[in-house]
């Protein structure tokens, strides 16, 4: 009597998952969804040559000093990454920056405004202009292209007004000093990394109960799990980073305030729902009873704001304002970090997140190429070939997304 054949043995839950999420992962990086993979990768490759070129540019000192001098860019950025999400371009952005800081300046400085009222008036100039690029472009049908190249042009003249005769202002005011050189103690940020992990934890917790509630599918345990320990990982090296220089950077804080506003604003509300709509498809949004020009003027706005408060934060890390405030590479940074972070060019997609990666990627080839001694004109075109990569990538990203029809 011949005995039967043993059951097929089932894979073990945790092994269906792991293999179900790298289908998964695959299948993403075949149809041209990568995500942050790219930026990512090529920050480690440029930290690993800068460290073999000068094991000084991985020091806690020359990290702290990163981060600080990326803040004004990144704040920046926030704006030109929500304006990317429409398929729009804001290029008035550098000029902006130099207006809303000379605001502030002259206010605080020469008309003796209280430093908060002085800041806010900054900031709101840079919400008005914004404002009216938006109103224009919608209500005139103009590309933003040609609005905001005439606000590069008029903005920067309406600086060199304000500034006056004088053409530099020097900022003394701590208040204002502070926000690019002010330093919490090292158990502060501790604190504050302990709390974050906590909350983020506690986050993922709630987002599979609420999918659970739904009747929705889990998502993958194990993969929910990798991200939490891999984002705690970064968190804490970073705090730990900071703790053996001076501390975590306010200017630091501020810019992580931003881009986690505005990431929840755009991933969890219905505005930021109707950014990626409009940017995906505008004629279908509408249809869908989007108000789009509403929507692209909110989003002008915010781009204006940014770039004034980019401005001002600018403006206290040199601790002064002047006729070259907000020009040089400050707008071809700020939009070259949201591409090279991974916001589309082409509308739709993107995260909040680039403007801190992809400011990263620029800060730290300024910065590093600054430790090595080298001319401007090498750290411009390493900067433009970067720039070129990270769109190229968009581009094949794209094809591939056709291709699969997502």
């Amino acid at each position: 009597m011949s005995s039967a054949p043993a059951p097929a043995q089932t894979p073990a839950p945790a092994a269906q998952e792991v293999r179900a999420g790298l289908g998964t992962l695959w299948r993403r990086i075949t149809s041209g969804d990568v995500g942050s993979l790219p930026v990512i990768l090529g920050l480690v490759l440029i930290w690993g040559v800068f460290d073999y070129l000068n094991p000084n540019f991985l020091s806690p000192r020359n990290l702290t000093n990163l981060t600080v001098q990326i803040a004004d860019i990144g704040i920046v950025s926030v704006g030109i990454v929500l304006v990317l999400l429409l398929g729009e371009i804001d290029l008035s952005v550098g000029s902006v920056y130099g207006l809303g800081s000379a605001v502030m300046a002259v206010l605080s400085v020469q008309k003796g405004w209280p430093t908060p009222v002085a800041i806010l008036a900054g900031v709101l100039t840079g919400t008005a202009i914004g404002t009216f690029h938006g109103f224009f472009f919608t209500r005139f049908r103009i590309p933003s292209f040609v609005v905001t190249l005439a606000g590069l042009l008029t903005w920067f003249g309406a600086q060199l007004h304000v500034l006056g005769e004088t053409g530099t202002i020097n900022l003394t005011d701590p208040s204002i000093d502070q926000l690019a050189g002010k330093f919490f103690d090292p158990t502060v940020g501790w604190i504050l990394a302990v709390v974050v992990v906590a909350i983020l934890g506690t986050d993922v917790f709630i987002r599979r109960r609420r999918r659970a509630g739904a009747g929705l599918p889990p998502t993958g345990l194990i993969g929910d799990v990798a991200k939490f320990v891999v984002v705690a990982v970064v968190i804490f090296g970073a705090t730990a980073i900071l703790a053996g220089d001076r501390g975590v950077p306010l200017a630091l804080l501020i810019l992580l305030g931003f881009i986690i506003g505005f990431d929840i604003i755009t991933t969890r509300t219905r505005f930021g729902r109707h950014i990626f709509a409009v940017g995906g498809n505008a004629e279908a949004a509408r249809r869908a009873g989007i108000s789009v020009n509403s929507i692209r003027i909110a989003v002008f706005a915010l781009s204006g704001t940014m770039a004034a408060a980019g401005g001002i934060m600018g403006a206290s890390r040199l601790l002064a304002v002047n006729y070259s405030s907000g020009t040089g590479d400050i707008l071809l940074n700020a939009i070259a970090a949201a591409v090279i972070g991974g916001t589309s060019l082409f509308g739709g997609r993107g995260t909040v997140w680039s403007a801190l990666t992809g400011s990263l990627v620029i800060g730290s080839i300024n910065n590093g190429l600054a430790l090595l001694s080298a001319a401007s004109d090498v750290k411009f075109m390493v900067t433009g070939g970067v720039l070129l990569a990270a769109v190229t990538i968009d581009a094949v990203a794209r094809q591939g997304r056709q291709r699969a029809g997502v």
